[in-house]
C-alpha cells in the first residue's frame, strides 16, 4: 500500500503538475529514500500509522550519514509535499509532517572563473565540426547565463541570431527571452555552417542545435566531460561544474556595474534573493583584492 500510494504521487506530478523530468526523478530519489527508511526501521502497514517521529528519525538517519542542510531541507520539502498528496486523496486524516522544521542552507558561495580563465576556456582554435560546437557551447553559456540543462534542449528555432536573442524554457517550464552578444553569435553561426551540418548527416530530422558526434542530442553528462577536458587543456585548476559558466556570467555582469534586477531576468531566477548571492560573490572578491593591492591591509 505505501508504494502504490507513492506511484500515485509520481503520476499526479507527472501528470497535473507537469514537472520537468529531473525534477520528477529528485522527488522519486527522495520519496524512495524515505520509503526504504520507514520500511527497515519502522515496518508499518500504512500511511496513516506514520507519525511525526518516524519521520524526524528518518531526517536523523540523513544527518547520521553526513548529508548536507540542503539535502536534508530538500527532503523534507518532497515529504510534506507526499503527505499533502495523501490528505487531498483523502488516504489519511493527519498531517505528520506538519511541524517539521527545515533546516538552515549554508549559504556557500558559488566558485567562478576570472576573466583571464574564462578568456582561455573559450579560446578554443579547432575547425573540427566538434571544436566549433563546443565554442559555441562554452560562448552561448557565458554570453547568457543559461542552465546547461535549457542549453542542450535548444532547438535551432530557438534561435533568433539577426535579432540578438535566444527563447528558452528554464525551471517550472517557463518561458524566457536572453540577449546574446556577438561574439557568441559569431560562434554559433560559424558552427551552424561548418559543424552541425556534418555531424547530422545521418539525423538530418534532428531539430535540437547541439548534437553529439553521432548527430543526436548532447546529454547533461556529455556535456559535463566536454567541459572538464577543455578545462584541463586550458589549465585551469579550480573545480569546475556545468554551472560554472552560469555563476561566472552573473558574477562578471555584476562586478561590471549591471543592474541586480536585469541579471535576476536573464538568469531567471522567481526570486530575487536567489540572485543576491553573486553580490557576496562580488564582495568577497573586493575584499582579496583590497587585501592583495593595499599597502596596509
Amino acid at each position: 500500500m505505501l508504494h502504490d500510494s507513492a506511484e500515485d504521487f509520481f503520476h499526479y506530478l507527472r501528470i497535473e503538475r507537469g514537472l520537468a523530468e529531473n525534477t520528477l526523478a529528485s522527488y522519486q530519489r527522495d520519496i524512495a529514500n524515505y520509503m526504504q527508511y520507514l520500511k527497515t526501521n519502522v515496518q508499518k502497514n500504512n500511511w496513516e500509522e506514520i507519525t511525526r517521529a518516524d519521520m524526524t528519525g528518518f531526517l536523523y538517519s540523513l544527518k547520521d550519514n553526513h548529508k548536507s542542510s540542503a539535502t536534508i531541507a530538500r527532503h523534507i520539502s518532497s515529504i510534506r509535499a507526499f503527505h499533502q498528496f495523501l490528505i487531498r486523496e483523502q488516504l489519511v486524516t493527519h498531517d505528520a509532517s506538519l511541524h517539521i522544521e527545515t533546516p538552515k542552507k549554508e549559504r556557500k558561495l558559488p566558485d567562478v572563473l576570472s576573466i583571464k580563465e574564462m578568456d582561455a576556456l573559450l579560446n578554443i582554435q579547432g575547425t573540427s565540426p566538434l571544436q566549433l560546437r563546443n565554442k559555441a557551447m562554452f560562448e552561448l553559456l557565458y554570453a547568457t547565463g543559461l542552465r546547461v540543462t535549457e542549453m542542450i534542449t535548444l532547438k535551432t528555432s530557438d534561435l533568433h541570431l539577426t535579432m540578438g536573442f535566444v527563447q528558452c524554457v528554464g525551471k517550472g517550464s517557463k518561458e524566457r527571452i536572453v540577449p546574446v552578444g556577438n561574439t557568441a553569435i559569431r560562434a554559433i553561426e560559424t558552427y551552424l555552417q561548418q559543424g552541425r551540418e556534418k555531424l547530422i548527416k545521418r539525423h538530418p530530422e534532428t531539430a535540437t542545435l547541439f548534437v553529439n558526434q553521432h548527430g543526436k542530442p548532447l546529454s547533461r553528462q556529455g556535456f559535463w566531460k566536454i567541459l572538464k577536458k577543455r578545462a584541463l587543456e586550458a589549465g585551469i585548476t579550480k573545480a569546475i561544474t556545468p554551472h560554472t559558466l552560469r555563476h561566472s556570467f552573473a558574477t562578471h555582469l555584476l562586478e561590471n556595474g549591471a543592474d541586480l534586477r536585469l541579471v535576476q531576468e536573464m538568469l531567471g531566477h522567481v526570486d530575487i534573493s536567489t540572485t543576491q548571492i553573486y553580490t557576496h560573490v562580488t564582495k568577497s572578491r573586493l575584499k582579496d583584492v583590497y587585501t592583495s593591492y593595499h599597502p596596509r591591509a
